[in-house]
């Protein structure tokens, strides 16, 4: 895809966010605030409240999430972090086989996806990916660490395809370390 541009979200990019994570209505309500809360958390926020979270968090010193811009287009986006941040993950069971410990700062998780239909079917997702894993890197991870659905075992819903696709983190030069069920891994890359 020609012409794309992945950068560190920081407030400039408040409302470019809000226009990928707009493409649906759960980006919409959830603000990539999913894996940052515990459930009782989220539930008791409203998507004002979570969009204030968002905005507080692209504030950080280190960015909590890319976005992508196709031309000036705000295209895509993906959460990535230390993964003792985003403490919904640790409370996952499907997510128990995850190693190293959860609370080790070292490990960044890829934990959300979203890519706007217009730029979809055009390697967008890869791109973010591994502009994910040079994020990681650069800010001292020493593993990536995702969760993606497969696909090709199982037909996956809609709505969770923003975990990633299999197929796009091993082409990344992650592997599979669990199949906590059909349909789904938990993959890692080490830095």
């Amino acid at each position: 895809m020609a012409d794309v541009r992945i950068l560190p979200v920081t407030t400039e990019h408040f409302a470019d966010a809000q226009r990928v994570l707009s493409t649906n209505s759960d980006g919409r309500s959830c603000q990539c605030q999913w894996w940052m809360l515990t459930n009782a958390d989220y539930q008791r926020n409203t998507a004002h409240g979570r969009a204030e979270m968002l905005r507080a968090q692209m504030g950080a010193a280190v960015a909590p999430a890319l976005i992508a811009f196709v031309g000036d287009d705000p295209a895509g986006w993906v959460r990535v972090g230390p993964r003792p941040a985003q403490v919904r993950l640790a409370r996952t069971k499907e997510f128990g086989a995850a190693t190293p410990p959860w609370d080790d700062g070292g490990v960044w998780a890829v934990s959300c996806f979203v890519i706007r239909e217009q730029h979809r079917g055009r390697g967008l997702l890869a791109q973010l990916l591994d502009a994910a894993v040079d994020h990681a890197r650069a800010n001292g991870a020493t593993v990536v660490e995702g969760y993606p659905l497969d696909p090709e075992t199982a037909r996956p819903p809609s709505d969770k395809l923003f975990r990633g696709v299999l197929s796009v983190f091993e082409k990344g030069g992650f592997e599979i370390v669990a199949r906590p069920q059909p349909g789904r891994a938990i993959v890692a890359r080490t830095l």
